[in-house]
């Protein structure tokens, strides 16, 4: 009988029914600038943005048939990022919060960041308190357990993490359709991860892989980091930070973009000093210039010398 009412509302559709425009709903909704947006704010990393965009798809295309009547269900949304620290996963979820919240998928479409610290506790009856007030605060949005591996501690069997993990488990089941859950760390550690706990892996639905920034990459986001905080990098900076940042990605403690905001950091710190002592010199009238505000000179920047005699496991910007 139920199967009969289906295949009736159904027929009872037109066939040239129009459920509107996949660029109205875009437009509409907002999807299209934060694609927009995730493309100025993330240099690279064609294939995170096109399954991104595979995503906003889906559900564009879900909205469509549910304009029509046609059967629709809210597909799993939990994700699994991984890849090295700093190559743009905090970016992408807060991007995937919005574009959820503005289709109508999330309440709230905000992030909430949480490592295995925020979710166990450290003694019996702490942990399902600690998982479920960071689980409420999500509701709504989206969730980021960052090094989400962390949680399983297979050489104890007694790991309060456990516990953290079946609470986790249950809410990504039953409350599906009010909040995302994304897991991120490096790929072969959350592999390991999902063989301890398979029930988590089908879970997720959407494996999403975050390469390495190239250095020609990295001097690019470099260049986007200074035009946002209105500074630029001069023409000879250029290239000192490019052998820089060659030399740094083979040493200890490299983070990617996070590397790439320290050493913009480091800079502004001694153009900061620089223009401190010309303004002070006694041949000086102490006046400093917007285009000296604003520019970034090559001896701001740590050179691969620098580098090199810090020694190669020194802790470096």
């Amino acid at each position: 009988m139920k199967k009969q009412m289906k295949i009736d509302r159904l027929n009872a559709i037109p066939e040239d029914a129009e459920a509107g425009t996949v660029e109205e709903f875009m437009y509409k909704d907002g999807v299209k600038e934060i694609l927009e947006k995730l493309d100025t704010d993330l240099v690279g990393l064609i294939p995170v943005k096109s399954r991104v965009r595979e995503i906003a798809a889906l559900l564009v295309v879900d909205k469509l048939r549910r304009n029509l009547g046609l059967d629709t269900s809210v597909p799993s949304l939990h994700m699994c990022f991984t890849g090295a620290p700093g190559t743009g996963k905090t970016t992408v979820a807060m991007r995937m919060g919005q574009i959820l919240q503005r289709m109508g998928y999330s309440r709230s479409g905000h992030l909430v960041v949480a490592t295995r610290d925020d979710l166990v506790g450290q003694y019996v009856g702490h942990t399902a308190p600690k998982t479920k007030e960071v689980i409420k605060k999500a509701m709504g949005g989206v969730l980021l357990i960052d090094e989400a591996y962390y949680l399983y501690n297979a050489s104890n069997d007694r790991d309060y993490g456990q516990e953290s993990i079946e609470i986790l488990l249950n809410v990504m089941e039953e409350n599906r359709e009010d909040i995302v859950i994304v897991l991120a760390g490096y790929k072969d550690r959350m592999d390991k991860f999902f063989s301890f706990i398979p029930g988590m892996s089908s879970r997720v639905g959407n494996h999403i892989e975050f390469p390495n920034y190239e250095p020609e990459e990295l001097l690019s986001i470099a260049k986007v980091m200074c035009r946002d905080l209105e500074y630029e990098m001069s023409v000879d900076s250029e290239p000192i930070f490019f052998e820089y940042i060659k030399k740094r990605m083979t040493m200890p403690y490299f983070s990617n973009a996070r590397t790439v905001r320290n050493a913009v950091d480091r800079a502004r710190m001694r153009a900061a000093i620089r223009l401190f002592n010309k303004a002070f010199d006694q041949s000086s009238d102490g006046m400093v210039s917007k285009t000296e505000l604003m520019t970034l000179e090559k001896n701001d920047f740590v050179s691969v010398e620098e580098l090199i005699a810090r020694g190669e496991n020194a802790i470096v910007e």
